[in-house]
């Protein structure tokens, strides 16, 4: 039998439309668009200046996790041994044609060491020649002096910088020196992910604006997402300004908020739009000055789409909010920096565009490309849509796509068994900087675990001074340290009755090697019984940060799906499309997750992708990639669904509801899709690896969501489940289907 398409049917003449809240919105915002522009215009002058001072104040990503054991190290060294500062870092000389015996070299080293000295938040210096011998190396060509900063890490990083420049001026040809340590490393990797995001969106806009254009088939209504979401960024960027007065942002925020703004806001306006432009059609609109049917256009558009769009928004937000519960200052950043974000790219969809909708009407289709091309609900002439044949195929065989597509979404998701956390620092990116140079000047001649070494602290009870029996035992624990193999030197100091020793281990801070190392030296100072070893410094900073997201996983993933089951239960009115949404978003969540692990953990396509597999996932990648997946893949479901709701409640045919749905959603999904895809992939050409892992995981699970989830396992299920698609209990009645049936 053959399906007729929805958009062959002639369109009865329909009375005055009853909108909802949404609708009349739409329609303030059509009367009074010349209002709503100006105060835009005012609002994204005001964010683009506001953009370089952002730039200004953001800090570096906060690892720490508050009453941990390396933040109370933090506290004990800042009150006790105020001289090595909260971090120590390293200046490396080095010269290819002179010793440090050399007059010019020991003038160089004289001269940094005053430069040092002589920097705000620098808590002292030590040279080469004042303190171990060992700070020269066995060629006498290079040195290092240790540098102690105070304060905490976006502090660390303000006054690394500005004593680089510093150094910089007194670096001479014949001798480099070049700072280097965990916030130095922070400072350049905060250029290098400015850089990257700059790129992502240089190649992912284009590629974005040329989908758009297919999608809407016209130019015009093509740069309005565009527009749209320039604008939201810019107030996005204004409000995160303003919030920096109480809260601390990295470049990290920045970027990733940046990156889901940019996909949702473009995808969110490129269904209003695509809504708008039926609406105009189904009127017959052709003239500018038929303001009584455009602004009916906009309201309309807003009633549906519109509301579809803030109820994918609100799973966004709930999906970030839930980042809170694991008590990181980072991914509480994130999650405001995101959550700023897309408030500001929704209220930019919910104003700003209504009024540009109302003042160009038809015009919206200027630069139109051809016909065949442009979709078919605002051809002139329309024939039966591919979509809804494809739904009815699907849902001829509903068992047999259903069990294909899940069993291709398990296997995917089979890498999760394997999953190893670490933390990457990024230091393969440096390349050429200043302290990438010193790290590899340092790993020839020295050790690598001088640029982070592990501190040790050791006091009495409740962080006393020690007492006779305690400063023994913690003299037997550091000596039994300094032989350990994995230990290249222990360096130990006294103060207040309380002892601080610098470990330097064999290997860099933050490789698996050092924080198995904490956790072993932790381990065994739990067995003392006068002395009290606490355990700090950067690597021990990563085992506190593992700790607490692989504990709070759980919770996180528990949080996320009981909210989104009562939000989506209200939204959809009916418990199977709740219960299979989640569920369908968990599978394609783990999907893509696993296909990330399989990439960036065992090295599949390194080549191809351009980076150096560390053997593990950056260890809150899997929560975030989570949280917001679980958000932007609801998006699609909730479009879709919706518009299948308004066939069903018009004529309460399954079936028809489901072809009727995938034909009017599934080209702007798709290219939704395409175009958030192109957007997250973007990030791929980042070189901070973890940019690149966000930007891939996103991009491969939007891909699964739209291509496998929407197209296959949403008609196949919704044949399977029939009526009860459309159950709501309702208490104290019986209110289940009568019949399971189309």
């Amino acid at each position: 039998m053959a399906h007729t398409s929805i958009l062959e049917r002639p369109e009865p003449t329909q009375p005055a439309p009853r909108w909802g809240a949404a609708g009349r919105w739409g329609a303030a915002m059509a009367r009074h668009r010349k209002l709503v522009l100006g105060v835009w215009l005012l609002l994204v002058v005001i964010g683009a200046a506001a953009y370089p001072a952002l730039h200004g104040r953001l800090g570096t990503p906060d690892y720490s996790v508050p009453g941990s054991e390396s933040v109370e190290v933090d506290r004990l060294v800042a009150e006790h041994f105020s001289q090595f500062g909260t971090e120590q870092d390293v200046v490396v000389f080095h010269s290819a044609r002179d010793t440090v015996d050399a007059p010019d070299y020991r003038a160089a080293i004289d001269r940094a060491l005053d430069v040092a000295k002589q920097t705000k938040g620098v808590a002292g210096a030590v040279g080469p020649f004042q303190g171990n011998a060992a700070q020269i190396s066995a060629d006498r060509h290079t040195a290092f002096a240790v540098v102690g900063v105070d304060g905490d890490i976006s502090a660390r990083v303000q006054v690394v910088r500005e004593l680089r420049e510093a150094l910089a001026a007194g670096s001479t040809t014949d001798v480099k020196v070049m700072l280097s340590g965990y916030a130095p490393i922070q400072a350049d990797l905060m250029d290098i992910e400015t850089a990257d995001m700059q790129r992502a969106e240089a190649v992912g806009l284009p590629v974005a604006t040329v989908l758009l254009v297919l999608a809407l088939g016209a130019l015009v209504a093509a740069l309005l997402p565009i527009t749209v979401t320039a604008a939201g960024i810019a107030v996005a960027v204004g409000i995160l300004f303003g919030l920096t007065s109480f809260l601390a942002f990295d470049s990290m925020v920045l970027s990733i908020a940046t990156m889901i703004a940019t996909g949702t806001a473009i995808d969110y306006a490129m269904f209003i739009v695509s809504r708008f432009n039926e609406e105009l059609t189904q009127r017959g609109v052709r003239n500018r000055k038929d303001r009584t049917a455009i602004a009916q256009a906009v309201g309309t558009a807003m009633d549906t789409t519109g509301r579809t769009v803030l109820a994918s928004g609100l799973i966004v937000m709930i999906s970030l909010c839930s980042l809170a519960v694991v008590g990181l200052p980072m991914l509480n950043g994130i999650a405001v920096g995101v959550i700023a974000a897309v408030v500001s790219t929704m209220g930019a969809a919910f104003t700003l565009l209504p009024a540009l909708l109302a003042t160009l009407g038809p015009a919206v289709n200027r630069g139109a490309i051809p016909e065949r091309m442009r979709p078919a609900e605002v051809r002139a002439t329309t024939a039966s849509s591919g979509w809804a044949r494809w739904a009815h195929t699907v849902m001829a065989r509903p068992v047999l796509f259903g069990v294909v597509g899940v069993a291709l979404l398990l296997l995917a998701a089979t890498p999760l068994t394997g999953l190893r956390y670490g933390v990457d620092m990024g230091l393969n990116s440096l390349g050429d900087r200043p302290s990438g140079q010193a790290i590899t000047l340092v790993e020839q001649n020295f050790t690598p675990g001088l640029l982070g070494p592990i501190e040790v602290v050791a006091t009495g009870a409740a962080t006393a001074p020690l007492s006779g029996n305690a400063r023994a035992e913690a003299d037997r624990f550091l000596a039994e340290l300094s032989r350990d193999p994995r230990i290249a030197a222990v360096l130990p100091q006294y103060a207040d009755g309380r002892m601080f020793a610098a470990v330097i281990p064999k290997t860099t801070f933050g490789s698996t090697a050092a924080t198995d190392l904490v956790s072993d030296i932790r381990s065994r100072a739990a067995s003392l019984s006068d002395a009290e070893i606490r355990v700090g410094g950067t690597s021990a900073l990563f085992v506190d940060v593992s700790h607490r997201i692989v504990s709070r996983f759980p919770v996180l993933i528990a949080l996320v799906l009981a909210v989104s089951l009562i939000f989506l239960v209200v939204a959809f009115r009916s418990i199977v499309l709740a219960l299979k949404a989640i569920l369908l978003n968990l599978l394609a969540t783990g999907a893509a997750l696993g296909i990330t692990i399989a990439v960036f953990q065992t090295g599949i396509g390194e080549g191809i992708l351009g980076f150096q597999s560390t053997g593990f996932l950056q260890i809150y990648l899997p929560m975030l990639v989570f949280a917001v997946l679980f958000g932007l893949s609801m998006d699609y479901e909730v479009f879709l669904i919706r518009r299948m709701k308004e066939h069903w409640d018009a004529n309460h045919d399954n079936a028809a509801a489901v072809a009727d749905g995938l034909q009017r959603t599934a080209r702007p999904i798709t290219a939704a899709a395409a175009i958030m895809v192109a957007v997250f992939a973007s990030f791929v050409t980042a070189d901070v690896l973890e940019l690149k892992q966000v930007g891939f995981a996103l991009a491969v699970a939007i891909a699964i969501d739209a291509i496998l989830v929407r197209l296959i396992l949403v008609p196949a299920f919704m044949r399977l489940f029939g009526r009860w698609n459309w159950w709501l209990p309702t208490f104290g009645s019986r209110s289940a289907p009568a019949t399971i049936g189309k």
